[in-house]
């Protein structure tokens, strides 16, 4: 299903916008608007939801999160 986090040689993957997109507007069956008003915390549970709690990712730990906070910076 949606799969962040890393891939070969521990580099992170990008965020998988495509298959996101997909599931949000395509199987879940959301407008647009409502698409992009979703927290991640209600698309993850909207995952779940559809496809039980096997398929939705862990949140990443203070490293990764500490890496991505590096790698996109705000502002």
């Amino acid at each position: 299903m949606i799969a962040a986090g890393r891939g070969e040689g521990g580099a992170p993957r990008p965020f998988p916008w495509r298959e996101v997109m997909a599931f949000g507007l395509g199987v879940l069956r959301l407008g647009p608007d409502a698409f992009w008003r979703l927290t991640p915390r209600e698309l993850a549970a909207a995952v779940e939801g559809f496809a039980g709690p096997a398929a939705a990712p862990a949140p990443p730990g203070r490293a990764e999160l500490a890496a991505l906070m590096r790698a996109f910076p705000d502002g």
